[in-house]
Formats: structure tokens, C-alpha cells, sequence
């Protein structure tokens, strides 16, 4: 399938010294409008290989060339989710879905070398979090069969997500700690039995020469994490506020370690991250290099006191920085998100050995063929999507409740199906992939003026005002249940109406609710649901559930059909990102 050209200029200049904000902004409309890519002054506007450009290069630099400046590149991925092999990969061009082959360890690889091998020994390796969760191989190794290839590809620097403590705080730290590439975190403390809060469990910064000039990198995780996630995976774990030390590292770096440029490595999501950037106390940072939500950021989004990017998820995209350094100054800055291609780059032959032999010992478990499917599973819709109304289906069959509910997760590479009267198969290692953590099903009863309150705080979460309160989800997935709600009304306002099975919700009625067990929740706990009335633990594990589902269904045929209707955002909406030059493509 065929690359097109974007209507706008994918990749983004910065501007020099002396140069304002606004002048490169006009500058960037102008380029756009006459879909150009050029350097103008000491401006360098790169763009992007994925629309079938030539990759701009920094060496290409008179400056550069001449000998009197050197440049250097950091490289990002992030939101790997254990994707260790090429997949199926949405895009949206024209308005349209569509899906192309992307990723995979091995052609990263080759990817990766051939842009450092331009600049050996001037470039930067970074990756974001969400490394070693989202597969069956990094679930049943419970992250283990990520290290030898991580380390395999060179990474520098490694940021623990908000995933990286599924297996717990233990299996947390043996895992990034057999990562050979340096460790940042400056909000994650170890905290006691007796919920003391002691020394930090990672270094929170961390520096390195390149261009003749020092870089300074400081991480961050979503503070969030114990709320989005079964509070159990964070026990033994303490998380902070940026805004509690980051200025403190910012200065530090500036002052003391006198740093060219300062960045923060950050996995909060893209909405918390552009807010961030508008935060005074990140003054002197250059860029936010983000990840959590996925979000594709092709052009860097300028905010009051920085910029920030982040590179897409799943081994599918590599986020690319160029600076030249004249004299110890920072003179030009190009910004790209490249495709991982695997028609462009040959898969590397050492990695793929690594990833056949990560596979082998789960190679007939996790290519049993479970059932099919007849439409294309994916997963990127904030709002509704065919993927998680199959599962949430499979709960209505097996339970029979009023509702079945099941966490907004993003993880997992969509399942293309080009026709349906040729169905795909779907196999264990796509329901890794869907569901990382087989938790069993936990049944309850509420009350509708409950559902209507909870429903509320979940529409919240995913569309509050002030951005920092946006969890990295998407909005809770339902069966048996119709929501209609307005995103742009203030909270507890959103709600229109809500149906179950077709009748207009009653406050005063109680409901059979079914959802997946969070450990470490309390008893009375239900998909983030509190003091629901009758709780009662399954034996059924989610898998078993999908697994007897399929065979009884299979084919299936999930569709978006109308579960959710939010009237002031398209069915399609794919970002929680508003008021600013940015579109997830």
C-alpha cells in the first residue's frame, strides 16, 4: 500500500538564537501551505520518511559540512508493549482507516544502526516505557525475553512506564535492572510496610557528552499509576508530582552541569505532557519527550515553555532529533517520526535469531488458533472500537448480566482482515496481546444512580477541563449498556442519557454488573466502581472466557455500532488532545 505525501510539513525546524516563537510558527503555516521542506536562516524543517520523502540530514549542514559545526541525533521509541514481531498498523489518511505493515524488533534494528552508523558516536538511544508488557512472551517471562533484545539493539537511556510494574515491584527492578542502558526516574520512590517514604529507586537524571556539548535527561512516570492500574502491581512504590522537584533538576543541570540542552523523558500521556510544557517550572527545558497514549507526533507541539513529542507505540515508529552545535551553541533542530518499514529496511539476522529463540519454548501454545474473526479488531477510537466489543461481548454471553464492563486499555496491534469472506485467525498470542494480565471476572450489584455517578468520573478522566486530569485510557468499554454525553459540558453534566438493555437507566434500580478483577482493589470494587453491594469472585478467567466464546462464535464479527455517542466528537475521534496543531495520523 502506497505512502502519500501529507498536506502539512511533517517534520519541524527550530528556531535559532534571537529567533521568537511566533516568527517560526508564521514561518511553519507559510512552509506548509506550499508543502515545501527547506532550511531558511539557521531554520531546518526535516520531514517525515513515512509520507515517501527523502530523510532530511543534519550532515547535509553547510555548517556541518564545512567542518565548523558538529550535530547530533537522539533516537525514541516508546509503548513497545512487547511487539517483537512486524504487524498490521492503522493510519488515517483522508479521513479514512487504513492499515500498512509496520514494526517489528528486527527491522527496528536495522533502522536504528543505519541512522547511528551516519553518526556513531553522536547518538542517543532513548526509549519511553511500556516495554515489557502487552505480549504473551513478555507476560509468561513476566518481562524476562525483552532484556537480550533491548540490549541487542544498543538502547542508552530507559524510562520505566507506567506498565513496568505489572509484575510487581520486584520482578520491576530485576527486569530494568538487567537492562544495560542507564535508568531515569525522579518521581518514583520506594515507600515501607508502614507507608514511609524513603530514598528514590531510580537515579533521577542522567547526563552524556556528545557534539562537543552535554545533554541532560531527567524521567518521569505518570504519577497516576496506582489509580489507572490495579493498585497491587504499585505496592511498595511511592509516585510524585512533577512539579515537586523538576525545577530543582532543571537548574541543577543548567547551573551546575552546565547543559547545551535539558530534556525530560516523561510517560504521563500526550494531554498531561502538553500541560506540563506550559507549567513555569519547566522553564529551561527543551523538549518533553513523551509516551503513554500512543499519540503520533509528527511536528513537535509547542507549548509556553517547551516542546513536545511522542513517538507512536508498538515498535511501529522511531521519533528522530537532529541538532548541529556551532561553538558550543545550539544553531539548528529538526524533528522527525519515521516509520518503521519493513519494505525499506532489511530485518536484522542476529535479532531475528534472538526473537526465534524467545518464541520457541511458547511457539505451539501461542500459535493455537482459538477462533476467527470476519471484520478487523483495532483499538485506537477513544471511544468505541470492534476490538474491546468482542470481549466485552464474550462477558455478556458467559455471565448474563445487565452490564459487562471492561478498562479503556490502548495496547495491542490491530488484527487486519481484508475481507470477511476471508476470516483471520486469532491466537493465543493475540490474546496475550489483547488482554496482557488474564484476571478472572468479578461479578456485583449497583445501583443505577451509581452507574450514573461512576459513568460521570470515568467521562471525566478521559475529557476533564484541566488536562492534567486526564487518565492515559480511553473511555471505559461496555456491553448491554448505550451512553449518549456531551464532552465539552462541565462534570456531572456530561451524561444525556443512558440506556440498559434498551430501557432508559432507573437510579433506583439495581443492576448485575460483571468486569474483570484489579488486585488490590477492595472487596467492593468493581472496574474502579466502589461499594458495590454483593461482590463475588469468579473462577473464570478472562482467557478461558474468550477462549469458550470463540469456539462457540467464531467466526466473529465486531463492529462499532453506536454504544457510544458523544455529541460533540466524531465516533472516530483517535486523541484526547484539544486546541492545538496536532492530529493523530
Amino acid at each position: 500500500m502506497g505512502e502519500k505525501i501529507h498536506d502539512k510539513i511533517c517534520g519541524c525546524g527550530s528556531c535559532g538564537e534571537g529567533e521568537s516563537k511566533s516568527n517560526r510558527r508564521d514561518f511553519l503555516k507559510t512552509a506548509s501551505k506550499t508543502g515545501l521542506g527547506f532550511a531558511f536562516g539557521t531554520m531546518a524543517v526535516g520531514t517525515l520518511e513515512g509520507c515517501g520523502v527523502n530523510v532530511h540530514k543534519m550532515s547535509n549542514s553547510q555548517a556541518v559540512k564545512s567542518g565548523k559545526a558538529q550535530h547530533f541525533t537522539i533516537l525514541q521509541t516508546a509503548d513497545i508493549h512487547g511487539q517483537l514481531l512486524e504487524h498490521d498498523e492503522f493510519f488515517l489518511e483522508n479521513g479514512k482507516a487504513i492499515y500498512k505493515r509496520r514494526g517489528g524488533m528486527a527491522t527496528l534494528k536495522t533502522m536504528i544502526n543505519s541512522i547511528r552508523n551516519e553518526n556513531p558516536e553522536n547518538t542517543i538511544m532513548v526509549d519511553g516505557g511500556d516495554c515489557f508488557q502487552g505480549s504473551g512472551v513478555a507476560a509468561l517471562t513476566e518481562g524476562r525475553a525483552l532484556i537480550p533484545l533491548i540490549n541487542n539493539i544498543g538502547y542508552d537511556l530507559m524510562l520505566p512506564g507506567n506498565w513496568e510494574v505489572v509484575y510487581g515491584k520486584d520482578n520491576m527492578l530485576k527486569d530494568l535492572g538487567g537492562y544495560n542502558a542507564a535508568k531515569v526516574c525522579a518521581n518514583m520512590y520506594h515507600k515501607t510496610l508502614d507507608n514511609v517514604t524513603t530514598d528514590m529507586i531510580f537515579p533521577p537524571y542522567w547526563t552524556k557528552m556528545v557534539a562537543g556539548v552535554k545533554l541532560g535527561f531527567i524521567g518521569y512516570n505518570d504519577p497516576l499509576t496506582p489509580k489507572r492500574q490495579s493498585p497491587a502491581y504499585s505496592f511498595g512504590i511511592e509516585f510524585t508530582e512533577p512539579s515537586t522537584n523538576v525545577a530543582k533538576y532543571v537548574k541543577l543541570l543548567r547551573e551546575y552541569e552546565n547543559c547545551a540542552m535539558v530534556f525530560l523523558v516523561t510517560h504521563m500521556g500526550l494531554t498531561q505532557q502538553v500541560d506540563l510544557g506550559n507549567k513555569p517550572f519547566v522553564e529551561g527545558v527543551d523538549y518533553i519527550l513523551g509516551a503513554d497514549t500512543h499519540e503520533r507526533v509528527r511536528k513537535p507541539i509547542e507549548t509556553k515553555y517547551t516542546k513536545v513529542v511522542e513517538p507512536g507505540a508498538f515498535g511501529s515508529f522511531l521519533g528522530k532529533l537532529d541538532v548541529v552545535v556551532e561553538n558550543g551553541k545550539i544553531k539548528e533542530q529538526s524533528y522527525q517520526l519515521l516509520d518503521v518499514d519493513p519494505s525499506k529496511y532489511k530485518a536484522d539476522a542476529e535479532m531475528l535469531h534472538l526473537v526465534e529463540k524467545t518464541y520457541e519454548p511458547f511457539k505451539k501454545e501461542l500459535h493455537t488458533v482459538i477462533g476467527k474473526t470476519k471484520s478487523t479488531l483495532v483499538r485506537y477510537y477513544v471511544l468505541e472500537n470492534p476490538m474491546d466489543n468482542f470481549i466485552t461481548d464474550a462477558v455478556m454471553w458467559k455471565f448474563k448480566p445487565d452490564i459487562a464492563l471492561s478498562n479503556g486499555f490502548r495496547f495491542c496491534p490491530p488484527l487486519l482482515v481484508d475481507s470477511a469472506d476471508k476470516p483471520i485467525d486469532i491466537t493465543n498470542d493475540y490474546l496475550w496481546s489483547m488482554l496482557p494480565v488474564n484476571s478472572t471476572a468479578r461479578k456485583g450489584k449497583v445501583s443505577g444512580k451509581k452507574l450514573l455517578v461512576w459513568m460521570e468520573k470515568e467521562i471525566e478522566n478521559v475529557f476533564a477541563k484541566n488536562p492534567a486530569n486526564r487518565f492515559g485510557g480511553w473511555l471505559v468499554r461496555f456491553a448491554g449498556m448505550q451512553l449518549n454525553f456531551t464532552a465539552a459540558n462541565e462534570m456531572g453534566k456530561r451524561i444525556n442519557w443512558i440506556k440498559v438493555n434498551g430501557q432508559m437507566l432507573d437510579e433506583n434500580k439495581i443492576y448485575n454488573i460483571v468486569a474483570c478483577e484489579r488486585d488490590g482493589d477492595p472487596e467492593d470494587a468493581i472496574c474502579r466502581i466502589l461499594g458495590v453491594s454483593e461482590p463475588e469472585d469468579t473462577v473464570v478467567t478472562l482467557h478461558q472466557m474468550i477462549r469458550e466464546y470463540l469456539k462457540e462464535f467464531s467466526p466473529i464479527q465486531p463492529k462499532v455500532e453506536g454504544r457510544v455517542i458523544c455529541t460533540d466528537q466524531p465516533a472516530t475521534l483517535l486523541s484526547q488532545l484539544e486546541g492545538y496543531d496536532y492530529q493523530f495520523i
